[in-house]
């Protein structure tokens, strides 16, 4: 089996944890570089993962003919110049959401990116849950008939902190957008149109950076189904991740996953085990399948389950979500 060489480029929470993955795959990967501008301590990790380049400037890396491909997981404003970059330099690309805030600009670099003739995914992890995956499975075979409803719950344990909210783009950019390109997946359509809801319920000082924390979309698809996306930034109970498609033939629905299967039941009370806790423990399986998927894409030229088009149509579902917001009313999308 081919190894992959591969850099790193953003070492924060999300980097570190792709970083871990990376070296868990050896038989697919060789890590052979990490960048952040930020990290002080790059030289020990490069030492202790044995990995032969490493700088705070990412071009650095791109140089590099040990290099083959890249995974982007630095700040969302820094991603549409990496991935310019990264494509001009002929490395192929994994980059996490979102590829940029503004359609117009992503438009712009995925034709860039083709004329470069390199691959293009888009972390979406989502995609690859084994939980989502099957109810993904029971609409391609027509098990569920014509899907009429698609919901999705998305709530997480704690609040990001307010810088992060400073620079994150937005509820709709930074959170729901995974659930945008969920839905998008589970139904297997188009929205052509959405209406969206929020508030501020949780942390007032979110609101006053312009931001809410609560929010529920409706969606239209083309194929004439329904959907309902709820996000909160604080379920106190766990990292609360469901979804469920209804057709005309029946329903699959994924309910969260546990540390255990383990049901308690007593006289006067009955319990589960906890919920994960966080989108790292959650979708743990996620994030390593969605390396395996790069690796054959890369290497054997088996389709992107996650490409740039995928993460144009979230960025401008995303934007019509703010705009309805704004503006109170429902926003119809024309791609």
């Amino acid at each position: 089996m081919t190894k992959l060489k591969i850099a790193v480029i953003g070492l924060g929470r999300i980097g570190e944890m792709h970083l871990k993955n990376l070296l868990k795959l050896p038989e697919l990967f060789q890590v052979t570089g990490i960048a952040d501008p930020a990290r002080d301590d790059l030289k020990h990790l490069a030492d202790q993962y044995r990995i032969p380049h490493y700088s705070r400037d990412y071009h650095d890396l791109l140089a590099q003919e040990d290099v083959e491909s890249v995974l982007i997981a630095s700040a969302t404003d820094t991603h549409a110049q990496i991935i310019h970059d990264a494509a001009e330099a002929d490395k192929d690309i994994l980059c996490e959401k979102p590829i940029d805030t503004d359609v117009n600009r992503i438009k712009e670099l995925l034709s860039f990116v083709k004329g470069a003739g390199v691959k293009l995914q888009v972390g979406f992890n989502r995609r690859f849950d084994h939980n989502f995956l099957q109810i993904k499975k029971y609409v391609t075979d027509g098990k569920l008939g014509t899907p009429q409803i698609v919901k999705i719950s998305s709530r997480d344990p704690e609040l990001p902190s307010l810088d992060y909210v400073k620079h994150s783009g937005g509820l709709f950019f930074d959170m729901m957008i995974h659930d945008l390109d969920l839905i998008r997946y589970l139904s297997g359509s188009e929205v052509k149109e959405v209406t969206a809801k929020g508030a501020v319920l949780v942390n007032p000082k979110i609101g006053e950076l312009g931001d809410i924390d609560t929010a529920i979309v409706t969606l239209k698809f083309a194929n004439g189904a329904l959907g309902v996306i709820d996000n909160s930034r604080q379920a106190v109970y766990g990292y609360d991740q469901r979804a469920e498609v209804f057709g005309n033939k029946g329903m699959a629905k994924a309910d969260n996953d546990r540390n255990s299967t383990v049901e308690l039941d007593c006289k006067d009370s009955t319990s589960l085990d906890k919920m994960p806790y966080f989108f790292i423990d959650r979708y743990q399986g996620a994030y390593l399948n969605e390396l395996v998927a790069f690796h054959d894409t890369v290497t054997e030229n088996k389709p992107l389950i996650a490409n740039g088009e995928d993460g144009l149509r979230a960025v401008q579902l995303a934007a019509a979500c703010q705009q309805s917001l704004e503006s109170g009313q429902t926003v119809q999308l024309n791609y």
